[in-house]
């Protein structure tokens, strides 16, 4: 009879040793932050770099292989991530982008695994089943990605807006396309997966929009015992949508992005502390996410595969995503510069390589050879798309204006006196300098109660001249306190003439 291994016991130590190496992790994932806004170089390469470096062929020498378990945190990660970018996607300039994207997300990804996968059978030889597989997970474009890069790229809210909304809405037909693609036995009709699609993007739309709504209504209705909630329940509603949308066979990916979208936009008390902690979670999953995947890959198994991942990116950049962004905006008629940039920015990331993970779990025929080829595929085009961006942003004449930064406006309900205490920061862009207090004309009901400048506070006479950087308290019963807030708005950026102009602070020419 062969004696039992004697398991050691989990000490405090052990744990000890556990939690040094995971600050140790994030400590170099913070640094490795700071090198990828120098460098230009998106930062999910940098920490796929870490977690290739602690694993197998690796100076950590970690043998970790748990596929299963990759693709449940690499969801979870992804839940998060997609709620800190719907929190941050403005409605105004996401609401032109919706149909166009909607387009991208259906028809653009329709042509690209088509285009895509015929380019792996043929010319990489591989089976119409696998060829689809790769197909359907690198025609998803990925939200950190899109996410972390667009923002420092100074982009029309058109083009940053298509690209945005297409990253949220398209992992949901991907999903579908690379499950049915990975389960054992023949692949239902087009029209049978084209139909499930429609049906899971009208459930989770739906279940996303009435979960965000009802979130916000309740945020800002009941006033919480401490600021800090507010962050974590904004969060925890945002989970809980995916997991609405999920329960009810709809897409959670969708229902998260736009409850979050809808919280985001919801003038919510305490935002600017939500949104930091929203960030600081998003950057956390990233981080994680990136690791863990790097951990999941084998060096030295990549090489066979390499020259095949080349190809069929090649393949996907230059000809499937091109074709699939001209056919989809036939009906928008943007010009071919717009055109060219949608196609080259269709960045991929972490998604397509934990959608790799389906087929391995799944039990599917060279799962770990698709594995291999789409985590190829994505690091040397992300590598190669990141940092091109602007520079091609620049030769096609493409940019963003200079706005004026929105007013920073945090909100602190006040039960008891049923009103709400709002601190408004002025920015040094703002319309607001140089105006009086008196002269923001705000709603009976409202009033400026104190202002804070270089460090001294003061009670403010209707006669005080406002100036950039102050900082002021304005007191607003809960009837008005939407009309304040949307007149310190107007008069931001208007100035003083604001009633002059639109609701919104711009002018209206005909």
């Amino acid at each position: 009879m062969r004696a039992r291994r004697k398991e050691r016991p989990l000490t405090v130590h052990h744990l000890n040793q556990l939690l040094l190496i995971c600050s140790l992790v994030l400590l170099v994932a913070v640094a490795a932050v700071r090198i990828s806004s120098r460098s230009g170089l998106p930062s999910l390469l940098l920490y796929l770099g870490i977690g290739v470096a602690m694993g197998q062929d690796g100076i950590g020498d970690v043998h970790f292989d748990n596929a299963e378990l990759t693709q449940v945190i690499g969801y979870a990660s992804l839940v998060v991530i997609l709620a800190e970018g719907g929190l941050g996607t403005k409605w105004k300039e996401v609401r032109p982008a919706l149909p166009a994207a909607a387009v991208l997300s259906t028809v653009g990804v329709a042509v690209s695994v088509g285009v895509t996968a015929a380019g792996a059978h043929y010319l990489v030889g591989l089976e119409w089943r696998q060829a689809l597989i790769i197909g359907a997970v690198v025609s998803s474009t990925d939200a950190a990605a899109v996410f972390s890069v667009l923002r420092k790229v100074p982009l029309p809210s058109r083009i940053t807006g298509v690209l945005e909304a297409e990253s949220g809405f398209n992992d949901a037909p991907v999903v579908i396309l690379v499950v049915a693609f990975s389960t054992a036995g023949p692949v239902d009709h087009w029209y049978v997966l084209l139909g499930e699609i429609a049906l899971e993007l009208a459930i989770g739309a739906a279940l996303g929009v009435a979960v965000g709504w009802l979130g916000a209504y309740g945020l800002r209705h009941v006033a919480l015992p401490a600021s800090g909630l507010y962050p974590i329940a904004v969060m925890a509603i945002a989970v809980a949508a995916y997991a609405a949308g999920a329960m009810a066979h709809g897409s959670g990916f969708l229902a998260v992005y736009l409850a979050s979208m809808v919280l985001g936009n919801a003038r919510l008390p305490h935002w600017p502390a939500t949104r930091g902690f929203a960030e600081g979670l998003g950057w956390l999953a990233q981080i994680g996410m990136f690791v863990l995947l790097g951990l999941l890959v084998t060096p030295h198994d990549l090489l066979d595969d390499t020259w095949h991942a080349v190809l069929i990116g090649l393949v996907l950049t230059v000809v499937a995503r091109p074709l699939g962004v001209v056919l989809g905006m036939l009906p928008f008629r943007l010009p071919w510069q717009e055109k060219a940039l949608l196609s080259w920015a269709g960045l991929r990331g972490a998604v397509p390589i934990i959608l790799a993970t389906i087929p391995m779990v799944n039990g599917v025929e060279d799962s770990q050879r698709i594995f291999n080829i789409v985590f190829v595929l994505v690091v040397v085009y992300t590598l190669l798309q990141g940092p091109t961006l602007p520079w091609l942003a620049r030769k096609l004449r493409i940019g963003g204006g200079s706005a004026a930064a929105d007013l920073g406006i945090e909100s602190a309900p006040l039960e008891r006196l049923r009103g709400h205490l709002l601190s408004v920061e002025i920015p040094k862009d703002s319309r607001m300098h140089g105006v009086e207090v008196g002269e923001l004309r705000l709603p009976a009901g409202s009033a400026v109660t104190l202002v804070v400048r270089g460090g001294e506070s003061f009670v403010p006479l209707p006669t005080t001249v406002l100036r950039r950087d102050d900082e002021l308290l304005v007191v607003a019963t809960d009837p008005v306190r939407d009309a304040a807030e949307k007149r310190l708005r107007a008069i931001s950026r208007g100035g003083k003439l604001a009633s002059w102009l639109g609701t919104d602070g711009e002018t209206h020419q005909s």
